[in-house]
């Protein structure tokens, strides 16, 4: 079998990535179109994305915002349709959209939990449903899905996510068995901590904080969005063409680390 050329993994393909603003969404939005892909970035806020699309036309890329809450369905397909319309094809999703705060569960409100859910795991269908109707169609695609290792690990002060993000999983693999043998591939990628302004606020907002979350990575260091990015771009490329309903993680093996008992010549 040839192995595709990795300096074009996406040219004459089309992506949409939601939450593609900031943070590790704008890093994939960026890396796609390096590769020569076409990229529809989606938010709610029109700034942001404005600021993606400028990095990447500077770049000699090409990319268009859209804006889009992910909680409205009938909005989601439409955008996603208009896409579909405008260039003839969809060939990538990325799930980036993404809502989370720390909080006790019970302190937690009825509202928080329904702001996440609807944002995380509600938009997440959305736009999978919306997209995939145009890949199944096709006969080929990629969904890649932007969650967290407490999905499965659990961590405290962050039930609202990790329940929305398990549904994600769940979903994920459900749907790669569901569509495996029509083309189109669904994954999920599980960043750890990462340099991004968003997440920072939300989860370590402050020095200390910082300090503890750096410490609870084997790797002694946050990831870079790039480094995501990269390897989101394995996920969503045709290097990936035999891998779907899988879980990568990228995180200098923290969620690895946490074990009960601890060898003091691993931090040496």
């Amino acid at each position: 079998m040839k192995l595709p050329d990795l300096s074009d993994d996406f040219t004459d393909r089309v992506a949409v990535v939601t939450g593609g603003g900031s943070g590790i969404g704008r890093a994939i939005a960026r890396r796609y179109a390096a590769a020569g892909g076409t990229v529809y970035v989606l938010g709610r806020r029109e700034e942001p994305l404005a600021e993606t699309v400028g990095l990447i036309t500077a770049a000699g890329g090409r990319a268009t915002l859209l804006t889009c809450d992910v909680r409205d369905a009938a909005r989601v397909t439409e955008v996603i349709d208009g896409v579909a319309e405008a260039e003839g094809r969809v060939d990538a999703l990325v799930n980036n959209a993404a809502g989370n705060f720390v909080v006790p569960g019970e302190e937690l409100s009825p509202n928080g939990w329904k702001a996440v859910i609807d944002i995380v795991l509600n938009g997440t269908f959305y736009a999978t449903r919306a997209a995939a109707q145009h890949m199944l169609a096709a006969g080929q695609g990629s969904i890649l899905s932007v969650i967290a290792t407490y999905a499965w690990h659990g961590h405290p002060g962050t039930v609202h996510s990790a329940a929305a993000k398990g549904g994600v999983v769940a979903m994920t693999r459900t749907l790669a068995v569901e569509w495996a043998a029509r083309g189109v591939r669904l994954n999920c990628i599980a960043p750890g901590p990462t340099e991004t302004e968003g997440a920072g606020q939300a989860l370590w907002g402050s020095d200390a904080a910082r300090s503890r979350v750096q410490a609870s990575v084997p790797a002694g260091r946050f990831a870079d969005p790039a480094e995501i990015a990269e390897s989101a771009a394995f996920l969503l490329s045709d290097r990936a063409a035999y891998v779907t309903g899988e879980v990568l993680v990228v995180d200098g093996a923290q969620w690895l680390g946490k074990s009960v008992y601890t060898d003091d010549r691993a931090s040496s």
